[in-house]
């Protein structure tokens, strides 16, 4: 639970770094609008922007899909070398349960963290897919955003 919310803060830092840095957008009044025109004129493609894009840079960022369980596994070496040292007890009597239970361990020890990489790639996939969605929405808003803008006569770099 720690560790998603951990995610989930961090993506909010993530998109708000993002944010911050694609919303440094330049408007000239090219027709010498006034400024009380022109914050008018911004509100106003706002919410066109946002209503063309589905996207409202004023909302904090919200994942599009569920977090991938965090859950990593625990007790893999143990299990295994249990599970060794019965079959190897079965098999060879006492030293062979030994051996079973080393080898059992190794392979339930290899096997667990073989499983926790796992976890750990699919978050990293599950991130860099959310800030990649962010993204794309945000930079479809901004094209909006422009567009509104540059009709209504204003210079948008």
């Amino acid at each position: 639970m720690k560790l998603t919310i951990g995610i989930s803060i961090g993506i909010v830092v993530a998109a708000s770094l993002m944010n911050s840095a694609m919303a440094e957008m330049m408007v000239f009044p090219a027709k010498g609008q006034s400024n009380e025109q022109q914050e008018k004129d911004k509100f106003s493609c706002y919410g066109w922007a946002k209503q063309q894009s589905g996207f409202d840079p004023m909302v904090v960022p919200k994942t599009s899909t569920p977090a991938p369980s965090q859950e990593k596994k625990s007790g893999g070496i143990v299990k295994g070398g249990l599970g060794g040292a019965v079959l190897g007890g079965i098999i060879s009597g006492s030293k062979g349960a030994k051996r079973g239970a080393a080898a059992g361990g190794l392979i339930g020890g290899v096997r667990q963290s073989s499983t926790n990489t796992k976890t750990e790639q699919k978050t990293e996939q599950w991130q860099q897919q959310e800030a990649n969605n962010y993204a794309n929405n945000r930079n479809k808003y901004n094209r909006a955003y422009s567009a509104c803008l540059e009709g209504k006569g204003y210079t948008v770099k």
